[in-house]
């Protein structure tokens, strides 16, 4: 199966207050870039929903660039632009930008375990998490999500189709929303 990760890079950002993907973490990486590179360091191809005019986002790290004009509306417009443009993957990753703790190994679990009629989310000590894997067989109903709704909803409704996958991994399930979510800086001495 051709699969690869669908990064969500479009929001606002508006709870964070400024653009956090540009948003400095300990390691010296900006979200965003430390979000590719754990992603690209999977070994699969990575395609980033950005607005319009921010291809160098994606395009700068190896990525390729996917342009949302709807992403003002919300993450399912998003999703549903990103969906329609990606390349002919057979399943797809669904990674968001600001989760830059999420391992490599544990992008590659979720393919490993995606097969042709199913929906892979990986658990972390049972909470859900991402990057959530979809067969292409979702990908109609990817592509008619609307406004703020995001995966979550075809997730829902394809219950029967969702094999939970744990993982020991706590960034699956950790996110950067505002300015106090990120790690701290490490003291200088």
């Amino acid at each position: 199966m051709r699969i690869g990760i669908l990064m969500l890079a479009a929001g606002q950002s508006r709870r964070f207050g400024s653009d956090k993907r540009t948003a400095q973490l300990p390691s010296g990486n900006t979200l965003l870039r430390q979000s590719l590179q754990n992603a690209l360091g999977s070994g699969l191809p990575v395609a980033v929903c950005v607005r319009p005019g921010e291809e160098s986002l994606a395009t700068a790290h190896g990525a390729q660039a996917l342009v949302c004009t709807e992403a003002d509306l919300g993450m399912g417009h998003s999703l549903a632009q990103g969906i329609v443009q990606l390349p002919p993957w057979d399943a797809v990753l669904v990674a968001l930008a600001d989760m830059p703790e999420i391992q490599p190994a544990s992008f590659c679990t979720i393919a490993r375990a995606i097969m042709p009629e199913t929906i892979c989310q990986p658990m972390y000590h049972e909470r859900p998490g991402h990057p959530v894997g979809f067969s292409k067989r979702f990908f109609p109903a990817l592509t008619a999500l609307r406004g703020d709704v995001g995966a979550r909803r075809v997730i829902e409704q394809q219950a029967a189709a969702l094999i939970k996958i744990p993982l020991d991994d706590p960034g699956i399930v950790r996110d950067i929303d505002t300015p106090a979510d990120l790690p701290p800086r490490p003291l200088s001495t």
